[in-house]
C-alpha cells in the first residue's frame, strides 16, 4: 500500500470516526489463521469517546479500546496485509474499502445527502456530524433490519406492524432475525458478487430466517442468490411460495420435503440448517459436504441419539443425572459435528446463536470450507471409544474413521 492509498483510507476514515459511527466490518482475512474477523464500534466511557475493537481469532474473541487517532491507525494497519475488505455503517453514511490480491485499494464513500456538509480545502477533519449519538455500554443496539422501517415480510409474518414497529410480543424473533443476518454478514466475503449463489434452507419451517435472508443478500446488499426453502409441512410450503410471489422474490422457492432424500440441485453454495431435529442435522451436514459446500450454517436442536449411547465408567457419578447426561450428549454431540468438519475440511466454530433467556436451541455451528482437511481423525476416533459411541455423523461423513480403528484394535 502507498502513500496515496493511505492518505485516501485515512481521509474516509476521518469522515466517520466520531459518534454517528454504527459500525466498522473488517472481512476476507488474507490469513484466517490469524484474527478471522474485526468489529470496531464507537463507545462513550467516562465521558470519553473511545473506539471498541473486537477481533476474532480461532475460537476465541479479543477486546481492545483505541482512541480517534489509534483506531485509524488500526483499521488502515489491517488493510495493510490483514484484511482485503472494510464495511463501514455510520449515520452520515457508508463506505467500503476494498484491497485487490495485488495489493490495488479502492475506496468508496457515500455520505447522506443530509448530513454531508461543504469542507474547507485540504481540511476533512471539519466535518461534524449535525446530532451527537448518546454513547455507552448500553445504548440502544443497531440492528442490521432497523426498527421503524417496515419490511413486507415481517409485516407479514407478525413481526412488525405496518409502520415498523416490533410488535412486543414478537421482540425475540426480530433480535434472532438480526443475529442471524450477523452472522450472513460475516460470511459474506465467502459468497461471490459476480455469479449467482446457491442457497439451501432445510427446515425452513415458516421461514422467519429464509425471507430474512433473500431480503439481506437480494434486497440489501445486491448479490446474485438462489435460495431454496426445504420442510415437510406441505401447508407452510403453500404460505411461504404465495408470500414469495406476492414480494416479488424471483430468487426465492420452497419445496416439500425431506432433507435425507432431497436432490433437487447439484451445486450449492451455502447450506442453512435451523433446528433440525437430532439426526436431520447430520444428514444435512452431509448433503452440504458432498455438494462442496463453501459455508454452512446449522443450528441443532433434540441432539438424542448420543444420549441413549454413552457409557463410561470414569464419567458415571456424573451420567447418573439425566439432565446432566443429556446436555452432555448434546454437547458432545456438536462438538463431535465441528470436528467431522473440520475432518472434511471445513474451518468450524460453535457460536452463540441467540441469548438462553429466548431459547434454549443457541448453539450454532459456522463451517466455511478451506480445502485443507485436518489431520484430526484418531481424536475424533478415541473420543467416540472413550463415550463408547458410534455417532451418526461419523458414519455418514468420514466411516473410513472406523476401519482404521478396527485394524489398530485387531494389530
Amino acid at each position: 500500500m502507498n502513500q496515496e492509498e493511505c492518505k485516501e483510507i485515512k481521509q474516509a476514515l476521518d469522515l466517520f470516526l466520531n459518534e454517528s459511527l454504527e459500525r466498522i466490518l473488517m472481512s476476507n482475512p488474507t490469513d484466517s489463521g490469524k484474527i478471522s474477523r474485526s468489529r470496531i464500534r464507537p463507545l462513550l466511557m467516562k465521558g470519553r469517546l473511545v473506539f471498541q475493537a473486537e477481533e476474532q481469532a480461532g475460537k476465541q474473541a479479543f477486546h481492545r479500546n483505541l482512541d480517534r487517532d489509534e483506531a485509524a491507525d488500526y483499521v488502515t494497519g489491517l488493510l495493510d496485509g490483514s484484511f482485503r475488505q472494510a464495511e463501514i455503517a455510520s449515520g452520515l453514511g457508508k463506505a467500503l474499502i476494498l484491497v485487490s490480491r495485488k495489493g490495488k485499494v479502492t475506496v468508496k464513500v457515500k455520505q447522506n445527502p443530509r448530513t454531508a456538509r461543504i469542507l474547507p480545502a485540504g481540511n476533512p477533519a471539519s466535518r461534524e456530524p449535525e446530532r451527537t449519538v448518546l454513547l455507552s455500554h448500553n445504548r440502544k443496539k443497531h440492528y442490521i433490519l432497523e426498527e421503524g422501517i417496515p419490511v413486507p415480510f415481517l409485516v407479514d409474518l407478525g413481526v412488525m406492524t405496518k409502520e415498523g414497529r416490533v410488535v412486543n410480543s414478537r421482540y425475540d424473533k426480530y433480535r434472532q432475525i438480526n443475529r442471524f443476518l450477523e452472522f450472513i454478514e460475516d460470511i459474506l466475503p465467502n459468497l461471490d458478487q459476480d455469479r449467482e449463489s446457491t442457497i439451501i434452507d432445510f427446515g425452513c419451517g415458516k421461514s422467519y430466517l429464509t425471507f430474512a435472508m433473500y431480503y439481506y443478500l437480494k434486497e440489501l446488499k445486491g448479490y446474485p442468490v438462489r435460495i431454496i426453502g426445504l420442510d415437510l409441512k406441505e401447508d407452510v410450503i403453500e404460505h411461504c411460495s404465495r408470500l414469495g410471489r406476492q414480494y416479488g422474490y424471483e430468487g426465492l422457492s420452497f419445496c416439500h420435503g425431506d432433507i435425507a432424500s432431497f436432490e433437487g440441485v447439484e451445486k450449492v453454495d451455502m447450506v442453512v440448517t435451523l433446528h433440525a431435529c437430532d439426526l436431520a442435522t447430520d444428514y444435512a451436514l452431509e448433503k452440504a459436504v458432498n455438494w462442496g459446500a463453501r459455508v454452512i450454517l446449522s443450528v441443532p436442536c433434540c441432539q438424542h441419539e448420543l444420549n441413549g449411547q454413552m457409557e463410561n465408567s470414569l464419567l458415571r457419578p456424573v451420567l447418573q443425572y439425566g439432565l446432566i447426561k443429556e446436555r452432555m450428549a448434546a454437547l458432545y454431540t456438536d462438538a463431535i459435528r465441528a470436528q467431522v468438519l473440520e475432518y472434511r475440511g471445513y474451518r468450524t466454530q460453535i457460536l452463540e446463536f441467540i441469548d438462553m433467556e429466548h431459547t434454549p436451541k443457541n448453539i450454532l455451528i459456522r463451517a466455511v470450507r478451506q480445502g485443507k482437511k485436518r489431520d484430526n481423525g484418531l481424536q475424533i476416533r478415541e473420543l467416540a471409544d472413550f463415550l463408547h459411541v458410534k455417532p451418526t455423523v461419523v458414519e455418514l461423513l468420514a466411516p473410513e474413521l472406523w476401519e482404521s480403528g478396527k485394524k489398530t484394535k485387531d494389530s
